[in-house]
């Protein structure tokens, strides 16, 4: 898939360096039965991930009226292994297994981390009237998962001894 400036005869980007739309059979992920098998992996994987979160607020409770940390944190170490997972798999020329991608990014750290639960601790915030930690889960969150993506993709690319993307 090829960004705008592309498309306008500008320079190439690849949004997502695994699919060529000019090949007609990656145009639909139903092309060659390919479906099902990226269903069940994103499914087995949401699965996992879902589980995890779970887990993580059954050890770590957020307390009525207090900062949701066991969600801030789910989310922010998700990014930072999204980060992580695409550096991984989809720079300098490396790929990976047709399933991998689907399965833990998408499935896995899609289902562990979780925009539903921070809205909903958000709301349950302001509900309480707790204007100012709603306000700081909100954007802690937000600048928190946005630099854990970074750093995990620095940190990874630092340790594969690369310093910038492709």
């Amino acid at each position: 898939m090829r960004s705008g400036a592309d498309a306008a005869g500008g320079g190439a980007e690849a949004i997502d360096p695994d699919v060529d739309l000019h090949v007609p059979a990656q145009r639909a992920e139903t092309a060659g039965g390919r479906k099902w098998p990226v269903l069940a992996a994103i499914s087995a994987g949401g699965a996992v991930g879902a589980c995890a979160r779970y887990g993580a607020t059954l050890l770590w409770p957020t307390p009525e009226g207090t900062f949701p940390w066991a969600i801030f944190w789910v989310n922010v170490s998700g990014c930072a292994l999204i980060g992580v997972l695409m550096v991984l798999v989809s720079e300098k020329g490396r790929t990976a297994p047709p399933l991998v991608r689907p399965f833990l990014g998408v499935g896995v750290l899609g289902g562990f981390t979780t925009f539903s639960t921070y809205a909903h601790d958000f709301s349950g915030l302001l509900e309480r009237e707790e204007a100012g930690i709603a306000l700081a889960y909100a954007g802690g969150t937000l600048a928190g998962a946005m630099g854990a993506v970074w750093l995990g993709a620095s940190a990874t690319r630092a340790a594969l001894g690369r310093t910038a993307a492709p």
